[in-house]
């Protein structure tokens, strides 16, 4: 990781990521309280949270369009909320908006805790200071994405998105589950077969519990180009 100070806007500093680090780093957080899979399954996110920043997820009322929330205190990670509204709704699809919440919260807390240490009444970064003793960032539904992909722009929501992944779907494991839908090339490696991303991503759905659109977007980050750029504001 990179940190760059910044002179415009409400940011302290800037950190940056490469595709590989945070792969690293939700690994890495996953091993180290022993709820990495060691074969394709799905993730207990809710009680990687529990584990790893000492806090249980809770739901509450959020306003329209925002599906969870992260506070933050100098000491790190106080409180991670989910939209009550997606706890109430008992379908498959929003089970698994609650399993990618976590996952996107869970990659504010593991990449972005360190920011709000560092904040300020007058410099606030990206959270809402409307509590100044518990600022938070709120993760809107525009940004986690409904029924299509769509990103704000702004590079801390890229960066907890692509922990979304990382934390759900961890890289070997998917490489693992994948086995029927990867060609041999003519020197005799392995790529995958995108002319069946659709087929892929319902498989994958299935064993990792997250809904089909998760699990192409992931294919796309393993195995295909993704030109979204961390900096875009």
């Amino acid at each position: 990781m990179k940190n760059f100070r910044s002179t415009t806007g409400p940011f302290l500093e800037r950190p940056f990521y490469e595709d590989r680090e945070i792969e690293t780093i939700c690994t890495e957080a996953l091993r180290e309280v022993g709820l990495l899979p060691t074969r394709p399954e799905a993730v207990r996110i809710d009680r990687f949270i529990e584990k790893r920043f000492g806090v249980v997820p809770t739901y509450e009322d959020l306003p329209d369009g925002v599906l969870g929330l992260t506070r933050f205190g100098q000491k790190g990670v106080r409180e991670v909320v989910v939209a009550k509204a997606l706890d109430d709704d008992s379908s498959t699809v929003a089970e698994r908006r609650i399993r990618t919440t976590l996952a996107h919260e869970g990659g504010h807390c593991l990449l972005h805790a360190h920011l709000f240490a560092l904040a300020t009444p007058t410099q606030k970064l990206f959270g809402d200071f409307s509590e100044p003793d518990k600022p938070k960032v709120l993760c809107r539904d525009e940004v986690l994405g409904n029924s299509r992909v769509q990103y704000a722009g702004n590079w801390w929501e890229f960066q907890a998105n692509r922990a979304i992944g990382g934390l759900l779907m961890p890289s070997a494991l998917v490489t693992e589950s994948l086995g029927e839908f990867m060609l041999k090339g003519p020197a005799g490696f392995p790529h995958f077969d995108h002319d069946r991303i659709e087929e892929a991503a319902r498989a994958l759905a299935e064993v990792f519990n997250v809904n089909p659109l998760v699990a192409k977007i992931r294919i796309k980050q393993l195995f295909g180009a993704d030109t979204q750029q961390q900096w875009l504001l």
